[in-house]
């Protein structure tokens, strides 16, 4: 098959469709009726986020319809050829918008017997402390425990599901309570649970108690040996930290170049006697098998950090794979020297592209085109080049296969 619904118009390049284009970071759920505009898009893949209560199923009844495991080695591990209809990559959490609607049972101070009312509990994790009337029309809190146990439910059912959205936020807040008459005339088409228009109060989650949600969902994720999708705002160097501390005493040894050199000039003088006792030794591979407390891989989405952070997350010392998602509405809605800077920075096979809309069909698609466009303006890649590293760059993410280099 050609390239599927190219274009030549005022002399740009004809878009490859056809080698792949994946979308890692997508909210299509928001907009349930657009589901069915999926199969007739030209993107490879959606990568769909959950964020709330209200989306969680929602995005299993996508994958459900929209995820055909016996086409995921052929079509997305692998090249395929383009002609099957694009495919959900699932993936469930606990957006930080969202982390006030649940108790932190996990906590060691917690106690089942002294359970917290509603009101106790967000007068304890919101700032400045709520009034009684704004608490009310506050949902019943649900146990971090009950979280977690349905997360890993979804996740059991999609072997190739993800973690995410989860994060933390510390510029956001809470929408006002719908007033008298108003939720009535809120918008059906829209998934319920999000701010729709909603006026913001003074209200933040704080941010400790973000703290605790996100790594209990990391964690989890770690476990089960999924990958991530993380949303930062105003909380770069808090983000860090929070993840840093899941892998905190699993770093990498780093060797100086001396040290490498010296450990080489010894295996070659022993190879011999690793040959011969070969079948009684471990490989380093079997050595970090297996769960650990923080996930394989990690996509900071529309990632707009600075520069220093940049460098801390491509410490080689991680044992986790940090990957730096770019998409138009957050990076390039206005081109910036700075996300030219970091998008220059990136290294190549580290880079992953989105459309972070919260419905699926055409504009996804123009959206998804725009991003390739621009990262491969700014890397100096022809279509054809960036188009094929950043599909490998989504494999790596998603499956952990690496081989795209």
């Amino acid at each position: 098959m050609g390239e599927r619904g190219s274009n030549v118009e005022d002399g740009t390049e004809a878009f490859p469709w056809h080698l792949g284009v994946f979308d890692a970071h997508c909210h299509p759920t928001d907009t349930v009726a657009s589901q069915g505009q999926i199969r007739n898009m030209k993107a490879r893949a959606l990568t769909i986020m959950a964020t709330r209560s209200q989306d969680q199923d929602i995005v299993r009844q996508f994958a459900d319809r929209h995820l055909d495991e016996r086409l995921v080695v052929g079509q997305l591990q692998g090249p395929g050829n383009g002609e099957s209809p694009c495919q959900v990559i699932p993936s469930f959490g606990w957006h930080p918008w969202f982390s006030h609607q649940i108790f932190d049972d996990l906590d060691p101070s917690y106690s089942k017997m002294e359970e917290p009312d509603t009101s106790s509990h967000y007068k304890a994790v919101l700032l400045p402390c709520p009034d009684d009337e704004f608490i009310r029309s506050l949902p019943e809190p649900r146990p971090l425990s009950d979280l977690l146990s349905q997360l890993r439910q979804y996740l059991q059912k999609f072997h190739y599901a993800l973690v995410g959205e989860i994060g933390i936020d510390r510029s956001f807040r809470l929408p006002m309570h719908w007033e008298s008459g108003s939720e009535a005339a809120r918008d059906e088409s829209l998934t319920p649970g999000s701010r729709e228009g909603r006026r913001l109060t003074q209200h933040r989650v704080h941010i400790e108690h973000q703290r605790a949600i996100l790594k209990a969902q990391l964690n989890l994720a770690g476990e089960l040996e999924r990958p991530v999708s993380v949303h930062g705002v105003a909380a770069h160097g808090i983000l860090f930290e929070t993840l840093r501390e899941t892998w905190q005493g699993h770093e990498r040894e780093v060797l100086s170049k001396r040290e490498r050199k010296r450990r080489s000039s010894a295996a070659a003088a022993h190879q011999a006697d690793d040959d011969a006792c070969q079948s009684n030794t471990r490989s380093p591979e079997s050595w970090t098998a297996g769960p650990k407390p923080y996930p394989p891989r990690i996509c900071l989405h529309s990632y707009s950090g600075p520069s220093n952070i940049l460098e801390q997350y491509l410490n080689p010392s991680i044992p986790a794979i940090i990957f730096f998602s770019f998409s138009c509405l957050v990076n390039f809605s206005e081109r910036t020297e700075k996300a030219v800077e970091v998008v220059k920075a990136v290294p190549r096979n580290r880079i992953l592209i989105e459309s972070d809309l919260h419905s699926a069909g055409e504009r996804m698609d123009q959206l998804l085109e725009g991003v390739v466009r621009s990262v491969c303006e700014i890397k100096g890649w022809s279509l054809i080049e960036g188009v094929t590293q950043l599909a490998g760059n989504w494999r790596h993410f998603v499956f952990g296969d690496d081989r795209a280099g």
